[in-house]
């Protein structure tokens, strides 16, 4: 192996690198703003800390209106 292929080798692990951390942070992002979320959700409407989640999509279905 070459100089050159090492030194392009070695790049593309870095590139691979930067992108698995950058789909760890957006990872975490989501995960925190959905904790986020339902916790509003749950502090707005209790009755929802006692559904299971489809019976939650329904309840919102029903509840909220429809945007087409």
């Amino acid at each position: 192996m070459t100089d050159a292929e090492k030194k392009l080798l070695q790049a593309q692990h870095r590139l691979e690198e930067a992108q698995a951390r950058d789909r760890v942070k957006e990872h975490k992002a989501r995960t925190r703003r959905l904790i986020q979320e339902g916790a509003i959700l749950e502090k707005v409407l209790p009755e929802v800390r006692t559904m299971e989640p489809t019976g939650l999509e329904n309840y919102l279905m029903q509840k909220l209106p429809q945007h087409d």
